[in-house]
């Protein structure tokens, strides 16, 4: 693939695409096509996805209306709206939970299984999250969910969510009561896998994966149209060979939806599993500025690898072991050797999950890099007379994954 190419399939997809919405749909049938068009069998495998439309949700604070957007999933208000005191949680401590019992809370962060839990369990009767960041010049407010797996077997809390300088303002106010309206419509969407495969000598497979769905304010390009063209480049060198191992492509849908797709990957092929060697997924590359970084949740010798195959073709890369919040992750909670490839941008908060994450912050040349490096470490694997990474995860990996998947509080 060259940059031409490369430069007309991001024209194509920057758009944005919602885990099962229906351009998340025309993305992967336009992905499926092209595979096809490769003459490749390509198949979409669909799964559910829970959802909600809005009807109407409102924030008013000591009587004041501040502009927000609902949670979708969160508990409908009553009629009259849900009116209680106001409470900033600056922490997450007990002390601080101790005084939200029977407020409505603005917290700053991401919304975990652990978070939610706490403000269940200290009697918060509702809650405002918020997005952004301070130094943007960008009063977007992102469309949230409460994700089912966040509130499973709680008791569901009215909620919605602001900019992050409203968030400020509310503190900087203080009002001594808000009031939250939300309503809903209650839905289930489909959401797609899109899969080919290019046939092995063994039946032995390595995953090659991506997740091309975007969040609600974003085309999606950097985050992460970049690493689903990125394992289509790789695809096309592996065309007219046949690899010693099998390599499946996998493109994820409702990846930032909770990593969906990949869940429901390995769900749905839970008795193949076993079959699988190794993932490598690709998930924000191609960046003008940042560095290269591969995070791999396996034996650190497989991390070594890395390291050296990077030093060996003048690649400048950080390996490290750990956990990426990515589809890799739930491979690895199967056992599965797992890598992510990623280019960090600098302050890459702001240039994905909002409208900033567009083609001007790419580099056509960094992409190739990015691909030469990663189709060498897959070329490597896939071709490997006898594979020399191990199918398991270490103690310490996974431990990480307890933590990043809630089972376990970090201490």
């Amino acid at each position: 693939m060259d940059q031409n190419t490369l430069k007309k399939l991001f024209d194509d997809l920057s758009y944005i695409r919602t885990g099962g919405s229906l351009q998340e749909l025309d993305a992967a049938n336009y992905l499926k096509t092209y595979l096809e068009g490769k003459g490749l069998k390509a198949k979409l495998e669909s799964f559910k996805v829970p959802d909600a439309t809005i009807k109407s949700a409102k924030l008013f604070a000591d009587g004041e209306q501040i502009p927000c957007l609902g949670y979708r999933l969160a508990k409908d208000s009553p009629e009259e709206g849900l009116t209680a005191p106001f409470y900033y949680l600056a922490n997450w401590d007990e002390a601080s939970l101790a005084k939200a019992r029977g407020k409505i809370v603005l917290f700053i962060g991401f919304l975990n299984r652990f978070r939610y839990e706490d403000l269940v369990k200290h009697g918060a009767v509702g809650f405002i999250g918020n997005n952004g960041n301070l130094v943007e010049n960008n009063e977007d407010i992102d469309d949230k969910e409460l994700r089912p797996y966040v509130s499973k077997d709680l008791e569901l809390l009215v909620g919605v969510n602001v900019n992050i300088k409203t968030a400020m303002e509310l503190v900087n106010k203080a009002p001594k009561e808000v009031t939250l309206f939300l309503k809903q419509d209650r839905c289930t969407l489909t959401s797609h896998n899109v899969v080919t495969k290019i046939k092995g000598e063994s039946d032995e497979e390595i995953v090659i994966s991506a997740h091309y769905d975007s969040v609600p304010l974003s085309r999606g390009v950097y985050d992460n149209l970049s690493g689903s063209l990125g394992i289509l480049a790789i695809l096309e060198r592996f065309l007219n060979t046949r690899p010693h191992y099998t390599l499946t492509f996998l493109w994820c849908g409702s990846e930032e939806r909770g990593l969906l797709g990949s869940k429901a990957y390995v769900e749905k092929h839970a008795k193949k599993l076993d079959k699988i060697r190794l993932c490598i997924n690709l998930d924000m590359i191609g960046t003008s500025l940042g560095y290269a970084l591969m995070v791999g949740t396996c034996d650190i010798k497989l991390v070594h690898f890395v390291e050296y195959l990077a030093l060996m073709h003048a690649y400048p890369l950080k390996a490290l072991q750990g956990v990426y919040s990515s589809d890799s992750t739930p491979f690895a909670d199967e056992g599965i050797p797992a890598l992510s490839l990623a280019r960090i941008a600098p302050q890459d908060d702001l240039i994905i999950h909002n409208r900033y994450d567009d083609f001007k912050y790419m580099s056509l040349d960094k992409m190739m890099e990015d691909i030469e490096f990663a189709y060498t470490l897959t070329k490597a694997m896939a071709n490997a007379s006898c594979l020399p990474v191990k199918r398991f995860i270490p103690d310490n990996m996974k431990e990480e994954l307890d933590y990043y998947n809630c089972r376990k509080r970090r201490p």
